[in-house]
This record gives structure tokens, C-alpha cells and sequence, in this order.
């Protein structure tokens, strides 16, 4: 004798799978094709590439030794020199200007020449210099 449950249904209603309509429209595309694999690169370019990334890093080390020179710099003139907190202008502290009129600008300097200098490592006609060389000094294409 059969039973009289098909399936998988217990004699119950059928469960519903609630979805929104864009989760729905999404799962009516169908799946997404695998990501292609990028081509690897030729040894040259690897090469390259290498080259660029160690400029790179030799500018960011450099960049974080200023940076580091600036804050504690900035902060230790105030601790050596107190006097800077028993001086105001304008009613401000001469020590809060040494921060906001003295640092904040030194940082955005630092930061500028920090993304040139890594940009010019990455162009192809400062590939093969030196990111301090200057973007005058050769006849580049």
C-alpha cells in the first residue's frame, strides 16, 4: 500500500521562500560566470614591477621618517619650551598655533610630495630613474 504523502510534503502546506523582488530578479539571472584569471606577467614587466613597488617603498619609508620627525618635533618644542603655553596671541596659546598654523600645513606639504613622488615612481618615464630625479632633466616621451 502507498502512502499518501508525496515526497517530501508531511500532509502539510507547502513551506514559501520569502524573497525581495531585486533578490529575486538577481536569482533569475542565473549564476555568475567564474572570474577570469588575469594573465600572468612577463618577466620583464614582473621585473618592473619589482622595481616600481621598491621606489615606492623607499618613498614611503621616508615619507613616515618626516612624518615622525614633524609630530615628535612639534611636540617636543612645546614640552621644552613651555613658555609657549604662557604666551597667547589673539587670546590664543602660541603653543595651539605651533599645532594648527605650524603642523597641519607641514603634513599636507608632506602628503602632496609623498603621492607625487609615488605617482612619478609609477609613470613610465620614471620607471627607470630615480623618484628623486627631476621630471625635467630628460627628454621623456
Amino acid at each position: 500500500m502507498k502512502s499518501p504523502v508525496k515526497g517530501n510534503q508531511l500532509g502539510g502546506p507547502r513551506r514559501v521562500k520569502v524573497t525581495s523582488p531585486q533578490t529575486r530578479i538577481a536569482l533569475a539571472r542565473g549564476h555568475r560566470r567564474h572570474p577570469q584569471l588575469l594573465p600572468l606577467p612577463a618577466p620583464a614587466d614582473a621585473e618592473a614591477a619589482r622595481a616600481v613597488f621598491a621606489a615606492q617603498r623607499r618613498t614611503a619609508l621616508r615619507t613616515v621618517a618626516l612624518l615622525g620627525a614633524v609630530l615628535f618635533g612639534s611636540s617636543g618644542t612645546i614640552a621644552a619650551l613651555p613658555v609657549l603655553d604662557r604666551l597667547a596671541v589673539a587670546g590664543v596659546p602660541v603653543s595651539w598655533l605651533v599645532l594648527v598654523v605650524a603642523t597641519y600645513p607641514v603634513l599636507l606639504l608632506l602628503a602632496l610630495c609623498h603621492v607625487r613622488r609615488a605617482e612619478r615612481a609609477e609613470s613610465p618615464a620614471g620607471a627607470g630613474t630615480d623618484a628623486e630625479a627631476g621630471e625635467g632633466a630628460g627628454g621623456g616621451p
